[in-house]
């Protein structure tokens, strides 16, 4: 297993609940995510909310997480493996997945082809379909909660998931939680209850970042991106969408939950489109986990004179930890804890925070036309890479791996 971790801190716990903890993989503004190990050497991605956080609400809203990991299973659901939210410093371990997440992947490696996108369509699609059927509603899908391992593709980070049937919210009335680019527009408008449709939408928008790179709505600001999704008036951007693809993003991404497909329906449109370029559903999902991780192994290239990004030297994704407030280093664009429109602008969340990978998602760029108002709406998107498999390469990488070590805040 290829895991590169930061070292633990002096005040980091060495053992909780069994699990050995090794390094760090990830932080937040609530607590700390820890690569652990088993008695019997498993794997496992270790959250622990930090003590100074630690109240009644903090440790209602942990414990309603893991009440939800313990409901659901599936082979695209990271495994629960063991949970204190009693603990002087509760924690929660789950199933470790040896892989990028897929904004790290895209922005590494660029979209993917149109049939693998349609793939990952499908494999998702009948994952959230079982969460469903389970009463849950996962209300946080996006590119960083999406694991490529080795095994293909595995859904995170249920922190925000809620049962459907639900109308009672653990956040302050009028505040809506989840990332903005990624948020269905009936969520972002605080509407209660939610169903199904938030997710599939959530799903859209992720097929769409991994088919062309960008989100259906993107600004400078959350907020901003909060009003362009609550505007009928905006039409999402879809641009650089494959022509076979654009039918059903084009639905799934529809205003009115009642326009989009179900997610059984998303799967039956995927398989049609993977049908319709002569192969099987069972081959294309073999042909997407092969694509991911003959691309996870390569070296991306890095110039001497400049300074790494961490996203080139860290091989797992943080798992995200805050289950409210999604401002850690995993986060493609930050998810919010935000008043439903009209909102005031918050500096806090219009800068992402220091990123183990950043996507790029929300920035400074060109303006989309026909949209009112479109200044920095779309950052450049990056050049491909060009693989390194030298030996000057490797310990190329394995230095700027120690000189961020070396700069890490903790």
């Amino acid at each position: 297993m290829r895991v590169l971790t930061n070292p633990l801190s002096p005040e980091d716990p060495v053992c909780l609940g069994g699990f050995e903890l090794l390094g760090r993989i990830g932080q937040g503004g609530m607590g700390q995510v820890f690569l652990g190990e088993s008695p019997g050497g498993e794997p496992a991605a270790v959250k622990v909310i930090k003590s100074s956080v630690v109240d009644g609400e903090s440790r209602l809203r942990f414990a309603q997480e893991i009440e939800v990991l313990k409901t659901i299973w599936g082979p695209r659901i990271a495994a629960f493996l063991g949970a204190d939210p009693e603990a002087e410093q509760p924690w929660l371990a789950t199933e470790y997945v040896d892989g990028p997440d897929l904004a790290r992947h895209v922005k590494t490696h660029g979209p993917l082809p149109a049939v693998l996108t349609a793939a990952l369509g499908a494999i998702l699609a009948e994952a959230l379909s079982a969460v469903h059927t389970q009463g849950l509603l996962h209300r946080d899908l996006k590119p960083a909660n999406i694991l490529l391992g080795p095994n293909g593709p595995k859904i995170i980070d249920f922190g925000l998931a809620a049962f459907t049937e639900s109308t009672v919210s653990l956040t302050a009335p009028h505040q809506v939680v989840g990332t903005p680019v990624c948020m269905a527009p009936e969520q972002a408008a605080g509407a209660k209850p939610l169903s199904a449709g938030v997710d599939v939408y959530a799903l859209g928008a992720v097929l769409l970042f991994a088919a062309t790179g960008h989100y259906p709505y993107e600004a400078a600001t959350p907020y901003m991106v909060f009003h362009l999704v609550t505007d009928a008036e905006t039409a999402p951007d879809l641009s650089g969408v494959p022509a076979e693809l654009l039918p059903l993003l084009t639905g799934m991404l529809a205003q009115s939950p009642a326009d989009r497909p179900s997610p059984a329906e998303v799967v039956q449109r995927c398989r049609s489109v993977i049908e319709a370029q002569g192969m099987k559903i069972a081959q294309a999902r073999r042909r997407l986990t092969a694509y991911t991780v003959s691309h996870a192994h390569r070296t991306p290239t890095v110039s001497p004179d400049t300074t790494p990004s961490p996203a080139a030297t860290v091989a797992h994704p943080p798992t995200e930890i805050d289950p409210v407030v999604h401002d850690t280093l995993s986060s493609a664009v930050p998810s919010v804890l935000a008043p439903a429109i009209p909102v005031e602008h918050d500096a806090r969340e219009s800068t992402p925070p220091a990123a183990v990978h950043s996507t790029g998602s929300a920035g400074p760029g060109q303006a989309v036309p026909g949209r009112p108002d479109n200044t920095a709406l779309r950052r450049p998107k990056e050049s491909g890479r060009t693989p390194r498999h030298s030996l000057q390469a490797r310990r190329t990488a394995e230095q700027l791996r120690a000189a961020y070590a070396a700069r890490a805040p903790f």
